[in-house]
This record gives C-alpha cells, structure tokens and sequence, in this order.
C-alpha cells in the first residue's frame, strides 16, 4: 500500500497556525460577549444609565486596550526565545516577570486617570450630568485595572506557550462570573445589595480578578506550563528584558491609540452630521468589529509564528508564517463581506427591529455604510494580520509611523473633506475609513515584502 506523501511546509504551517488562531478567536469573541452582558443589564436601568456606562466604558476600555498593546509586547520576545531554544525556561520567566511589571507600572498613572474621569469627560465636551454618573462609574471600574492588565499578561503568555484553549476556557469563565455579578449587584440578587448602575462596575472588577486568579491556578495545575515557573521570584528585576518589552510595546501602544482615535473621530464626525447617521454608523461599525475579531486573532497567532521562527533564524519559515496567516485572513474575511453585500438587512437585523418605523433612517444609513465595510473587510484583515507579523520580527517603530500616515494623514483628511466639503457626508466618513485601512495595509505589506532587503530577518 503506497504511503501516502508528507504535507508540503506551508501546509504545515498553515495547519499550526489554524490551530494557534481558533481559540485565540474564540477567546476575542467571548471577550466581546463580557462586554455585551454589561450592556444587557445597565439597558434595563434606562438611557440615561446605558449612556453614562457607555462613556465611562468607552474611555475606560480605549486606555486598557493600549496598556494590553504595550504589554503585549512579551509574544514575540517569547516566541523567539522558544524558537531560540537556548535558556529558554530562564528567559521566558524573565520576560513574563518583566511583562507583569510593566502592566503595575502602566496601570497606576490610568487608575489616576479614570479617577478623575469626570473632569476628563467635561474637558471632552460631555453632557454634566452625564460625566457626573460616568465617573462615580469609573471610581469602581478604577479597581479592576491591575487584574485586568495582569491577566491580559497571562492570557497572552498561556497562548503564546502553545495553550491558547486555556485562555478561551478562562474568558467563557469570565462570561459566567460577569453575568452572575450583573444579576446579583444590579438587582440585589443572591443576597448583594442593590446598587443599580454601580453594581455593573462592581461586578466587571470581580470578574477581572477571577480571570487573573484563574490564570494563576492554570499557571500551576497545567504540567506543560508548570515548568516555566511564571510566578517564581517576581521581585527579581531584568532590566533588559523591560527595555526590549518598552522598545516594542510602546510603538504598538501608539498605533492602538492611533486606530482608536481615528474611529473615535469618526463617530465625533458623524455626531455633528446627524443623530441618524451616527446611529447607522454605530450599528455598521459594530458589525465590522465582530468580523474584525477572526483577522485580529489570526495577526496574534501571526506574531507567535512568526517570532517563533525568527528566534529560530529560519527565514523561510518566517515567510511562510506570515503569508500562512494572510491566506486564512483573506479566505474568511471574503465571507463576511458577501453577506454584507448579499444580505444587509439580515446582517443589520441582528441589531435593530427592521420593521420599527423610528429606524427607518437609521437602518438606510446603516445599509450604505455597510457596504464600504464590505468593501474594505479584505484590507482590514491584511493590515491586522501584517502588523501581527512585523510584530513577530520585533518591528513596531516604522509600522506606527506607517500607522498614523495611513490612519490621519490619508484616512481622517479624507473623510473629512469628503464628509462636509462634497455632499456625501456620512458615506464621506466611511469612505475615509476605507481609505485609511487600504493604504495601511499597502505600506505595512510593502515592508513584509522588503523585510530581508530591510535587515529585519535573521542574516
């Protein structure tokens, strides 16, 4: 019987990097979901209570998705070390020790933030009452930034490892914790005291910390990760582990904020064309987000694998890493984009009562802004995917630079001259949108291309 003949490398590579990205997807997704249950419960408490939580989460999360970037930073130094092989448990202790420092450190001067959110929220124009709730909300929500960064560290050292499963387990977790704190804070069930909108604050601290307690246990029960010995001697310093994760992390931070408040912009844009168009553009932009997180956990698994080979010197490994994870991206974010063409209005139906007539004009704005997402669903996966591999080479100083003249100079410069000098306003802002993701993934893909002319691929 003939045997039958071994897969090619790609193939290979391209089935570990499936299996890498799936539950680092999941992982996103669920992730989403925490965040949804918040939204379920404050509903029920009215406008006024969903809009100061929306506020308070909105700056709340836009700080804490920097910090993540900026810690972030010890995936491709571990990847490397594993690929380097060489004192690698020593080396990735150190890393991780290092990583869980710098989030304490990140996490001080925003505690001292979010605590005075309310005079932040008044400085960017917001309603006074409205600021006034968000920040009573913020003073709770300060409690959950240590454990929230920390267990940011660990989800991303676990994956990085070769368990990413741990760290979907753990965010389903965190669905269950989230929605039980909801019911018993918000309500007064189970015996807790009835604090309304506070108890939602209350119940997204506990459940940061049971995520980063349950990262902890799994750093100790799961035999794989046990010999690492995360947690031993975190009083120990390596200074030159800290200024490769700074080196790294920082320039990441920047181009987090940088995506951040183009879309922030965006929506700032849409508040003064209309309260219609800026419903529209926040239905369509949520249904861009959810296809979002399939390229952003493929362009985490991308900087795994690539940094992987990278400390391993294999150059063509790292090209067949990076385009393995370019082609999964370009094979699933071709889905999303047929059904917002085919079928906007099932895809809109998810969000909104279509038949209500209060919708009507949100639902046809929504319908044209959908399109364009459909339009740039491909570019936006290849820039996430892209960036993910430069980061697996260690590359962040260049790509922010890339970043901010696709997402400002190109991107927000056109929408706004399209959205209030031609009359195409709100689809203005989208084609802005557009704009700026395909020119960033055409710089951030031409420096892919360049990398050994570069010198950023072991010689």
């Amino acid at each position: 019987m003939p045997v039958p003949p071994a897969p090619s490398p790609f193939r290979r590579e391209l089935a570990t990097t499936l299996r890498l990205a799936v539950p680092l997807v999941a992982a996103n997704l669920l992730q989403m979901l925490v965040y949804a249950i918040d939204v379920v419960f404050v509903a029920r408490l009215g406008s006024a209570a969903l809009a100061a939580a929306s506020l308070a989460t909105s700056l709340f999360g836009l700080v804490t998705w920097c910090l993540l970037g900026l810690t972030g930073a010890c995936a491709p130094l571990i990847a490397a070390q594993l690929g380097r092989r060489a004192h690698a448990v020593r080396e990735i202790r150190r890393s991780a020790r290092m990583a869980l420092w710098l989030a304490l450190a990140s996490a001080l001067p925003a505690m001292a933030l979010f605590a005075w959110g309310e005079q932040v929220l008044l400085l960017l124009g917001q309603n006074p009452d409205l600021a006034r709730r968000a920040g009573q909300f913020l003073a709770i929500l300060v409690w959950a930034t240590i454990p929230n960064l920390m267990a940011g560290v660990l989800r991303t050292v676990v994956a990085t490892l070769g368990r990413p499963v741990l760290a979907t387990a753990i965010t389903a977790l965190a669905i269950l914790v989230n929605a039980l704190g909801n019911y018993a804070f918000i309500h007064g069930r189970l015996g807790a005291p009835a604090l309304g909108l506070d108890g939602s604050a209350v119940s997204t601290v506990i459940t940061a910390c049971a995520m980063l307690a349950a990262y902890a246990a799994v750093l100790r029960l799961d035999r794989r990760l046990a010999r690492y010995r995360l947690l031993g001697r975190l009083w120990r310093p390596a200074w030159d582990h800290l200024a490769a994760l700074l080196r790294i992390g920082i320039p990441v931070a920047l181009i987090i904020l940088a995506e951040g408040g183009l879309f922030a912009g965006a929506a700032f844009l849409m508040g003064r064309i209309g309260e219609a168009e800026l419903a529209g553009h926040t239905v369509a932009l949520q249904v861009a987000s959810i296809a979002f997180q399939v390229p952003f956990g493929l362009g985490q698994a991308a900087t795994i694998r690539v940094g992987y080979h990278y400390g391993a010197g294999d150059r063509a490994a790292i090209g067949r890493a990076g385009r393995a994870a370019l082609v999964l991206a370009f094979g699933y974010m071709a889905l999303p984009a047929a059904a917002m063409i085919l079928a906007p209005g099932a895809v809109i139906g998810l969000y909104v009562d279509l038949s209500a007539p209060q919708n009507a004009a949100m639902i046809g704005f929504a319908r044209q802004y959908i399109v364009v997402a459909a339009a740039f669903q491909l570019f936006d996966g290849a820039q996430a995917v892209l960036a993910g591999a430069l980061r697996g080479l260690q590359d962040t100083r260049i790509p922010l630079l890339l970043a901010l003249a696709g997402y400002w100079l190109f991107g927000f410069l056109t929408a706004i001259t399209l959205a209030f000098l031609t009359p195409l306003a709100g689809l203005g802002v989208w084609l802005g949108l557009a704009v700026s993701l395909v020119v960033v993934a055409a710089l951030l893909g031409r420096r892919w291309r360049q990398r050994e002319r570069l010198g950023l691929v072991p010689a």
